[in-house]
């Protein structure tokens, strides 16, 4: 795009948009230009919309179309994949200003959200009601429920209560060619119609642009948080004693994995001393109530045990619970310290957790780097963080390398290669090795059938396959 489509592209914009909606200066459009995700390539883009109604995407959404300029629509910019990372003459469409929680219904149990609410502002909101919305990211905090449904999210709890998609009925999408369509349903079931809102959970802002969500709450009442934390003398015993857990039949609230690395920068960052020889900690939440409860818990504390873990602690008081998982909830921002974080996000089966920490752990020698790994061990996703020295060209490279075979080694295990981040751009050779070579022919037909010029945030979710002579989709 030229410096006069540039600005023909800005100005047309603003003169359609509320004052200070639209940011084009290098100054103010450069913290949009990229998501979290270390060494994923962006540019600058051509504008950022700050959005604040459906009326303003459906505006930006028409003119980029104009403009033939590439949309990519944004959160608050938590991802760790490049979803949301700018290419050149792009408009980055931000959905952070767009903080309303339309309506809760506490007899049926469902809230309607605007894209922007942030995940701990709506289960705030909504236990006010004695409601509770499961889906826990670690960056829960600071990211937005629309973010969150783009990439289907998972968190702490999911081994139990689901992910994201498991709490959508529906919600409102701005498509390619700025038509408003509401998906999905309100009642407790319904299968009138393919699924769309499905389809668009997880499809990266590649079909549609979320601009709100019907998202189903449970009650929040009946649980009772029981925590038990063991340290493990190696990974290998830490991953032996998850699958035990599996295999007793336990389906625990969460059952998280840190290893040394990440231990020693929490400690180092809290002043915290740890115990001598801990290689890895196992944390696990049951949150049934009463005897069953804690049966569980001891049943859970007696396979770490069992396992080589040493220092079982259990808890039951909220402010015990939470202390214990204290050390999870700090392991990201202490390795940040460090330097930069290339984070993998794979899943294996629960069976092979132990297996693939092993393979992690030669990847890491064989490769002279360091990675660190925490997990949400229950369900076999694992996020190996990989580190590399700021301005360190030669250890970025092994990092890159050690990335892709840690990648390979999950595939070969029967994993998938991304268990929530989504594929945005790390993940597309990844995506491209695994998937079916008919699954991604429905992934393009799909992608052309709802965005036929490609202007949706293009080359993100699927590899797609290049085109003949150059062309442009638009051209045929």
């Amino acid at each position: 795009m030229t410096h006069h489509e540039t600005s023909a592209l800005a100005a047309a914009l603003k003169s359609a948009l509320p004052d200070g909606a639209v940011l084009c200066d290098a100054a103010a459009v450069g913290p949009y230009a990229h998501d979290d995700a270390e060494w994923a390539d962006y540019a600058t883009p051509a504008a950022v919309v700050l959005a604040t109604s459906v009326e303003d995407v459906v505006a930006t959404v028409r003119i980029a179309g104009e403009h033939a300029a590439p949309v990519v629509p944004r959160g608050a910019g938590t991802g760790l994949s490049g979803g949301a990372n700018a290419m050149p003459g792009a408009v980055v469409l931000s959905l952070e200003r767009m903080t309303r929680i339309l309506g809760i219904d506490t007899a049926e149990r469902f809230a309607v959200v605007e894209a922007g609410v942030l995940n701990d502002d709506l289960r705030r909101r909504v236990a006010a009601d004695g409601l509770w919305y499961p889906p826990d990211p670690a960056s829960q905090a600071i990211s937005t429920i629309g973010g969150n449904v783009a990439t289907n999210a998972g968190g702490l709890c999911c081994v139990k209560y689901g992910v994201t998609r498991d709490y959508v009925l529906g919600m409102t999408v701005v498509l390619a060619d700025g038509t408003v369509a509401r998906l999905g349903r309100t009642t407790a079931k319904g299968v009138t119609g393919y699924d769309l809102t499905g389809l668009l959970v997880g499809s990266e802002g590649t079909l549609g642009i979320i601009v709100d969500v019907t998202v189903k709450l449970r009650p929040l009442g009946g649980r009772e948080d029981r925590a038990i934390v063991g340290w493990f003398p190696s990974l290998a015993a830490a991953g032996e004693a998850v699958a035990a857990v599996s295999a007793a039949g336990i389906v625990p609230a969460a059952l998280e994995l840190i290893d040394s690395t990440c231990l020693r920068a929490v400690a180092d960052w809290q002043g915290w001393t740890l115990p001598e020889g801990a290689a890895a900690l196992l944390l696990a939440k049951v949150d049934e109530p009463g005897g069953t409860g804690e049966a569980l818990a001891q049943q859970v504390a007696g396979l770490f045990e069992a396992a080589g873990g040493t220092h079982v602690e259990r808890a039951f008081a909220p402010d015990e619970v939470d202390r214990l998982f204290l050390a999870r909830r700090l392991a990201y921002p202490a390795l940040e310290r460090l330097g930069p974080v290339l984070t993998e996000d794979v899943c294996v089966p629960r069976s092979a957790v132990p297996t693939m920490l092993a393979r992690i752990e030669a990847i890491a020698a064989g490769a002279d780097v360091v990675i660190a790994n925490i997990a949400h061990a229950g369900d076999g996703n694992l996020h190996p963080l990989i580190i590399a020295p700021e301005g360190d060209d030669n250890a970025k490279a092994r990092a890159k390398a050690a990335f892709d075979r840690i990648v390979d080694e999950c595939r070969a295990l029967g994993g998938t290669v991304t268990g929530e981040h989504g594929v945005g751009l790390l993940k597309l050779p990844g995506a491209a090795a695994e998937l079916d070579p008919a699954a991604l022919a429905m992934h393009r037909a799909i992608k052309d059938a709802l965005d036929p010029r490609g202007l949706l945030n293009p080359g993100k979710a699927f590899p797609a396959a290049p085109l003949p002579s150059g062309r442009r989709p638009s051209e045929g």
